[in-house]
């Protein structure tokens, strides 16, 4: 489909959908790379289509369903599994001690010891470009263990030790291979 060089390649995908073939099958939701659902690969490397802009895709444009993943319809995965593994490292806050009378706080240079884990949009573009991941099932993946990380160097967060039980398991850190 021809449009214009500047335009996501979302939108190329979108235009094809509504126009040429209304059949095609692909996650989107937000369109500006905030909810991570149009993850794919695009010319070989794993990607969010609303992030890639066409004209800096050259001639020839190769889409293909993530890797790693069972393949539902075209460039739709079941990310089931991905999601089990990010459930399973306890991406939410834990406090066992009596809620303060104010609020948690932190210092901001506390903060930085986190601060670009928070960024993860759970697009399962990581977990899907890992060699570990696709050769073990139960493996729980790069962006399960950004999220554990999270929670473990939050000053606020008293998890860590569950946490540290499932990223020391041998599903967990001990599989990755720092591809």
């Amino acid at each position: 489909a021809e449009g214009d060089p500047h335009d996501r390649l979302l939108a190329a995908l979108n235009y094809v959908k509504c126009y040429v073939d209304g059949t095609l099958t692909f996650r989107s939701s937000c369109a500006h790379g905030g909810c991570g659902s149009d993850g794919m690969r695009i010319n070989g490397r794993n990607t969010l289509a609303c992030k890639v802009v066409i004209k800096n895709l050259g001639t020839k444009v190769t889409v293909e369903p993530l890797p790693a993943f069972r393949v539902i319809k075209d460039l739709l995965v079941d990310v089931g599994r991905f999601f089990e593994a990010f459930q399973a490292v306890k991406p939410y806050f834990i406090a066992y001690a009596r809620p303060p009378l104010q609020e948690r706080l932190q210092r901001p240079e506390q903060r930085r010891l986190f601060d670009d884990t928070t960024k993860c949009i759970l697009c399962a573009c990581c977990t899907s470009s890992c060699p570990s991941y696709w050769g073990n099932p139960s493996f729980l993946g790069p962006a399960a263990i950004v999220n554990a990380h999270r929670f473990l160097f939050d000053s606020r967060d008293e998890g860590a030790a569950e946490r540290l039980g499932i990223l020391s398991s041998r599903e967990g850190v001990w599989r990755c291979r720092t591809i």
